[in-house]
């Protein structure tokens, strides 16, 4: 009589598709508590500001960050009007809006700034708030730590820039459990 049982191929192939199925789970989970959503919205914001940096260097121009609670936009300072402008030149510095969840928090010198939604009027003469973050010509800029939450996991993604325009990246990790 003859033993019965698997074969070595056979006993790889359950192997490999355990394998498979394992992995797509552990992605499809997101076991790493990272949030994809937020780290590509933080590294947009990371990238603006290097740009809106070389911009003010380069145009020799002063720019500034308009911040709410669920939105950002970019403001150049009108020289002529003395005043701030919406810097809706080009499509990269529109008004952009976050994704529905995810909200904005707003530290500067280390002291949480109360952000307000902006009313938006028809008209388009208005001049809009002073920005809470500027950028000088000079290059340099007011030091910030904007923070990224997403309301449902608590998960959070900061963006950080010092006095001399060198901006930083924390991606998203699961929520501290001091909160």
């Amino acid at each position: 009589m003859r033993n019965r049982g698997f074969t070595l191929v056979e006993i790889l192939v359950v192997v490999v598709i355990m394998a498979v199925v394992i992995s797509l789970a552990v992605l499809s989970i997101g076991v790493t508590g990272r949030d994809s959503q937020l780290d590509e919205e933080s590294r947009r914001i990371e990238g603006l500001v290097d740009l809106l940096h070389e911009r003010a260097v380069l145009e020799g121009r002063d720019f500034g960050i308009l911040i709410e609670p669920a939105g950002y936009e970019f403001l150049a300072y009108d020289t002529d009007r003395s005043r701030w402008r919406p810097f809706n030149d080009e499509h990269e510095f529109r008004h952009r809006e976050l994704p529905k969840g995810v909200t904005l928090q707003l530290e500067l010198d280390s002291q949480v700034v109360v952000l307000k939604p902006i009313e938006r009027k028809g008209a388009s003469d208005e001049a809009p708030p002073a920005p809470q973050v500027a950028i000088a010509a000079s290059g340099e800029g007011t030091p910030f730590r904007l923070t990224l939450t997403r309301e449902t996991t608590r998960a959070r993604a900061s963006v950080a820039g010092n006095a001399l325009g060198k901006t930083t990246i924390e991606n998203s990790n699961q929520p501290d459990k001091r909160t």
